[in-house]
């Protein structure tokens, strides 16, 4: 965060994590006083600015540092995706804008009960479901419901609106996701063996714990075979996944498109990463031994302690 003082006007400069911005020090104070940053704008207190232009940094990610200075500006509300209005929640909460917090947790609820009123079956009705030999699913809108915990395995979602669905726990083996919509769906710790996720969007799905062994996540253009033990996410969208932590050893990951995902602490060993896109993919701590990476671009993916021996990095971009 910056600040910065004329004799003219209290012109503010602000660097957030990197990014910079300029506002008012009446901006940063009027709308929001009993906040952290009127606090430090108020005049009672000696922020620290850097010596050359007068910047005030702030540790935070300035992502969406935007959006608060035109919440403090406007008092509106912006219209953003679930997964952005928890990120922006949680850099609300940290600057203490009360008012902020109640407009996102408000706008979270309403889309949750709008969901709730649209979802074609509840978690009564699936349990009873699930009791019959064969369940099949097949493009119900179960968006929002909490199906943690339950044996689904064998079940057919294909072509279901799956999205902010709670698996957690669950077990799912063999269940078939064909082009499902399971946006921000949580798989934390769910069983997902011999499971198949042929063109499903699993945009901000949380995967971390999931055992996604010898899972063949292969983009569209490759042809695949359909092999016991495999995991078929091909086509999948897979932007800002989480598989934190999961176990992904021998995993065919061709093509697939990993930016800005999770993959911190995952066991990736063997597995087969030709083509994908990492942009941003966070492999901090990673198990990548024995991995095919070969011609992968792997400029601004974050490696920081992977485990590299035996890897195929021929041709990588570094």
């Amino acid at each position: 965060m910056t600040m910065y003082s004329d004799n003219s006007s209290s012109i503010v400069r602000l660097n957030i994590g990197g990014k910079k911005f300029c506002t008012t020090a009446d901006t940063l104070t009027q709308r929001e006083p009993y906040s952290m940053l009127a606090a430090m704008f108020s005049g009672r207190h000696t922020v620290c600015k850097d010596s050359e232009k007068g910047y005030v940094f702030v540790d935070r990610d300035g992502k969406h540092f935007r959006h608060v200075l035109n919440w403090l500006r406007d008092g509106v509300v912006p219209n953003l995706s679930d997964l952005e209005c928890s990120e922006l929640l949680r850099e609300a909460e940290y600057y203490q804008l009360l008012g902020l917090v109640d407009g996102i947790t408000e706008v979270l609820n309403k889309r949750k009960e709008d969901e709730e009123m649209d979802t074609e079956l509840t978690r009564t009705d699936i349990i009873k479901c699930i009791q019959s030999e064969k369940v099949r699913l097949r493009g119900v809108n179960l968006s929002g419901l909490d199906l943690s915990k339950l044996d689904l395995s064998f079940v057919d979602f294909s072509y279901a609106c799956l999205k902010n669905v709670f698996f957690s726990r669950a077990n799912l083996q063999c269940a078939k996701f064909r082009d499902v919509d399971a946006e921000n769906t949580i798989f934390h710790n769910a069983t997902l063996r011999e499971c198949e996720f042929t063109g499903a969007n699993l945009r901000g799905a949380l995967l971390a714990g999931a055992n996604l062994q010898s899972a063949n996540l292969q983009g569209k253009k490759n042809l695949f075979i359909y092999i016991y033990y495999l995991i078929f996410l091909s086509d999948a969208c897979l932007v800002d996944c989480s598989f934190c932590g999961a176990d992904l050893r021998s995993a065919h990951l061709q093509t697939a498109d990993l930016t800005n995902a999770n993959l911190e602490g995952a066991n990736l060993e063997g597995a087969n990463l030709k083509g994908a896109k990492l942009n941003n993919a966070n492999l901090k701590g990673a198990n990548l031994q024995r991995a095919y990476l070969r011609q992968v671009n792997l400029r601004g993916t974050h490696l920081e302690g992977a485990k590299l021996d035996g890897a195929n990095m021929l041709g990588a971009i570094r």
